[in-house]
């Protein structure tokens, strides 16, 4: 019964860990007024483009403007 319980709180974490990191992602695009192709090679994938990498190390887009 232990073993039971405790997959399903491990199963918990984990679906509340994916939910949060991919709602991070609609955060970023909302804040920073950009679709998510502004910084992914792909709507829904996590492969960044160049504009992504930098936003992921600076933070900030006006430093990372597409040129």
């Amino acid at each position: 019964m232990r073993l039971k319980s405790t997959s399903f709180f491990v199963t918990g974490l984990l679906l509340f860990g994916l939910s949060v990191s991919s709602f991070a992602t609609v955060e970023y695009a909302k804040k920073e007024k950009q679709k998510c192709t502004a910084c992914h090679v792909k709507m829904g994938k996590k492969d960044l483009n160049d504009v992504g990498k930098c936003y992921q190390e600076k933070k900030s887009m006006s430093s990372c403007a597409a040129k």
